[in-house]
């Protein structure tokens, strides 16, 4: 039995999604997350895993679409990110790449508790606030 992937649903429009760009073989839609104002997934269309995403022909299409975007969402600078397994919190198995800006990210993406995620991951100490 096929696992439920929450992508394949949000292509095949039985799951709502604010959808941003779509061609034949790759969809760009919001993120339901909104740690930044812009968060952007960038989907090839038929399911497959993160490596077979990024070592297909598709990756290069879905790249561009996400350059163009972030273009035009985040003319001040933005980043491309992937996760790669659980040690890198990915959490859908539906290939896919991020496009996230619309603020200064910073170092890393700002989130509650980043401070002490920082400390308890590489160690050091935490400045005054």
């Amino acid at each position: 039995m096929a696992q439920h992937c929450e992508f394949c649903e949000i292509v095949a429009r039985r799951a709502p999604a604010a959808i941003r760009y779509e061609d034949d073989e790759v969809m760009a839609f919001h993120n339901r997350l909104t740690w930044v104002p812009v968060m952007l997934l960038i989907v090839p269309r038929r399911h497959l895993d993160q490596r077979q995403f990024w070592l297909s022909p598709l990756f290069a299409m879905a790249a561009q679409v996400a350059v163009r975007l972030g273009d035009t969402d985040c003319p001040n600078g933005y980043r491309l990110v992937s996760n790669f397994g659980e040690d890198a919190l990915q959490t859908q198995a539906h290939g896919h790449l991020h496009v996230i800006g619309g603020a200064g990210l910073g170092l890393y993406i700002d989130f509650p508790g980043k401070g002490d995620f920082w400390l308890h991951m590489y160690g050091g100490h935490r400045e005054l606030e």
